[in-house]
């Protein structure tokens, strides 16, 4: 799969930051409650098990709509997807602002998962749209990486708004920057360089179907799956309960370690998307790689039965955070293993298996702690016992990567050298 003919000039990159920013305002949506989630607690009275059902059904609903939204993308391409799933989203926060109680808060929250479906995919689908095949790995890792600034709106100025301005002035500041959004995406993202045709859609049926036999697809969702659930469970909603209940940090400290998340990723991300580039055949081993170092985080900090200090809780945040950019290793699986005119079905599959896994971990966590702790005032060991579900999906991840790895390099006829052999071509080049 040779990408595009495109060279990337100044108009493709113009194209790109719209749908770049517009991607950073749907992540600032989607993790805005893990921000308000002990604000919520106190707004609608709710306990844990109700708290997570908040953001389960909003990545739920995320999951379940990744496969749609991944066929009318192919169809109708990048730039109507995007407003679209924008637009709902606004449209979301501002039920949200003003939801008197539990059942439209959550019909808020559906909204704001139908709308975030459609925006990621969209604006990598830009990427490969107007960037040489070469360009392609790392801008995806930018492309993740600026957008997760949107936890930064959300961890600090929103977070701000939420504790001296009050719910309903917060969640509408979100708002105005939602319209904003979706007005950009309109005026200056286009689907593809002038004169270039469409790529050709697949049938709704076979197409979808050859997407869906492919392991290639799979092993991109096993591997999205294996980096990305730690990361979005933590940021997306238990990560503040865990540091200012179980850790005994201030929420100004718990924001602080969700913004170092961000950095450490902008970091980590090039580097991994350089890789990827350079060394195609080893992916998967990367994403192992970093998996391991996202498995010695949880480790740190599950393992000893007391609060740890800050700087232990900020090395844990660190190798929990390179799993985020790690998990579009998975994208590049299911794209690269996939012909061009399925690329947005087979995409948007690999991006389910991140969020699937999180919705589960999400409510088992809410589950075991309303168990533990009917009072609504878990400690370090319910929280302890509760997130054992994060590990436990890592290793089903694991299965799953190692299983569709040898299918998919038969399948497709792969052969990965040797280290040994690799390390002798380098010498010789």
């Amino acid at each position: 799969m040779d990408g595009t003919s495109s060279s990337g000039g100044r108009r493709a990159w113009i194209v790109w930051a719209a749908g770049l920013l517009t991607y950073v305002v749907a992540v600032a949506h989607r993790s805005s409650f893990g921000v308000a989630g002990l604000e919520a607690t106190d707004r609608f009275g709710v306990q844990a098990t109700v708290l997570s059902l908040f953001v389960v059904v909003q990545l739920a609903v995320y999951a379940a709509m990744q496969l749609p939204m991944g066929v009318a993308l192919d169809r109708w391409g990048p730039r109507r997807l995007l407003v679209l799933g924008s637009l709902t989203m606004t449209v979301g926060q501002l039920v949200m602002t003003f939801a008197p109680g539990v059942g439209v808060a959550i019909v808020a929250r559906v909204l704001i998962g139908s709308g975030d479906a459609a925006i990621f995919v969209s604006a990598v689908r830009l990427v490969w749209s107007w960037f040489p095949r070469r360009r392609v790995p790392l801008l995806t890792q930018v492309t993740g990486i600026v957008g997760q600034c949107g936890q930064v709106v959300s961890a600090l100025p929103f977070a701000l708004a939420l504790h001296d301005l009050g719910w309903t002035w917060a969640f509408a500041g979100l708002v105005v920057l939602g319209v904003l959004a979706t007005v950009l995406a309109g005026l200056v993202v286009r689907d593809r360089p002038a004169g270039e045709p469409p790529l050709a859609a697949p049938s709704r049926l076979s197409g979808l179907g050859d997407t869906l036999r492919n392991p290639g697809t799979w092993l991109g969702f096993w591997t999205h799956m294996i980096g990305g659930v730690s990361a979005n469970v933590f940021v997306l909603l238990w990560g503040v309960p865990f540091l200012v209940q179980g850790q005994g940090l201030t929420t100004a400290q718990a924001g602080g370690l969700l913004t170092l998340n961000v950095l450490v990723a902008i970091v980590a991300g090039p580097v991994i998307g350089e890789l990827t580039a350079r060394h195609p055949l080893r992916r998967s081993w990367i994403a192992l790689a970093v998996a391991t170092g996202v498995a010695a985080g949880w480790a740190l900090v599950l393992i000893p039965s007391g609060p740890r200090p800050l700087w232990q809780l900020a090395i844990f945040v660190a190798l929990v955070s390179v799993g985020g950019p790690a998990s579009l290793i998975g994208l590049d699986f299911a794209a690269s293993l996939n012909p061009p005119q399925r690329l947005g079905a087979a995409q948007s599959v690999a991006n389910m298996g991140g969020f699937v896994s999180t919705f589960a971990v999400m409510l088992a966590v809410g589950v075991v702690l309303d168990r533990l702790a009917p009072d609504g005032a878990p400690t370090l060991d319910d929280y302890r016992v509760a997130l054992c579900a994060l590990p436990a999906m890592m290793a089903v991840a694991l299965v799953g990567v190692l299983v569709t790895r040898r299918q998919a390099r038969a399948v497709h006829d792969i052969r990965v050298p040797r280290l040994i052999e690799g390390w002798r071509r380098g010498r010789s080049s």
